[in-house]
């Protein structure tokens, strides 16, 4: 395993909300984690004076809120439970939480399920899904259950000759090796040019060869696959609007994996507390 792969999944991190979409996302972290699991559960107590007790809205009542975070970590736990997670709450909206997490503890992997909104905070593909693809700089798989059947079963990654599909081929590559599941590179001739020389340098094996353009390629390549793997050029905020990556992931009837080089961290918040 190269220092890269290794580093992916060495450090991962799963966002819990208490929906079913946020407890899938953590077994499949579970089966990928090669190192430290860890599961965030965040709340945030609607802006106004925040209570307890008889009287107090649920989302004004912070003892409610982590009471129902505590819930959801439990319950993720034993979707998790053959990787002996460690279980965090934090305050805060779910996306910074998440973040500050990431770049704190420098988590290489980010898993969120792919829509659902729970009592805590709503992963929604469109809301925090989407603003984590956006601004981490770590990997990110978006998790959806496609069957009941073992996970991974068949891995389709997409190739362009970039170093960042590069980068995503290889470690298809090696989840196809470590779970024994079905490996399909696909090139896309859709769109911009691609370099057939370094295609073939970087896949070991036939690709499929589509001429649509890579959005519609990958997502129809993938509709028989469980698992999509992308690669990104690291555009952040409003330069990642509309990027292959984040269309893909919001298209895809796939789990899709977003390969990422680790960048910079931000160590100016507190941590979140250990549940």
């Amino acid at each position: 395993m190269t220092s890269q792969q290794h580093s992916i999944f060495s450090r991962v991190l799963v966002g819990i909300d208490g929906s079913d979409e946020s407890r899938e996302a953590a077994r499949q972290a579970a089966i990928f984690v090669d190192g430290e699991l860890t599961l965030l559960a965040s709340y945030d107590v609607a802006p106004a004076i925040a209570g307890t007790g008889v009287g107090v809205p649920y989302y004004q009542d912070e003892e409610l809120l982590r009471a129902a975070a505590t819930e959801a970590l439990d319950r993720a736990r034993e979707a998790a439970a053959v990787a002996s997670p460690t279980a965090k709450i934090a305050r805060g909206r779910p996306a910074d939480a998440l973040i500050s997490e990431v770049e704190r503890e420098q988590q290489t992997l980010l898993v969120v399920g792919s829509h659902g909104l729970g009592r805590v905070a709503g992963f929604i593909l469109g809301s925090t899904a989407n603003e984590v693809i956006r601004k981490l700089p770590s990997s990110v798989l978006i998790a959806r259950r496609r069957s009941e059947s073992d996970f991974p079963n068949k891995v389709v990654v997409g190739v362009d000759g970039s170093p960042e599909s590069a980068a995503a081929y290889a470690v298809a590559r090696q989840l196809s090796e470590r779970f024994n599941a079905g490996l399909s590179p696909v090139v896309a001739h859709g769109g911009k040019p691609v370099d057939r020389g370094l295609i073939d340098a970087i896949v070991d094996r036939d690709a499929e060869e589509l001429q649509d353009e890579p959005v519609d390629a990958l997502v129809a390549a993938a509709a028989d696959g469980d698992l999509l793997v992308v690669g990104s050029r690291g555009l952040h905020g409003l330069k990642a609007l509309g990027s292959v990556s984040e269309r893909v992931a919001h298209q895809a009837g796939s789990s899709v994996l977003i390969v990422r080089e680790p960048s910079g961290q931000r160590l100016d918040e507190g941590p979140a507390d250990a549940a």
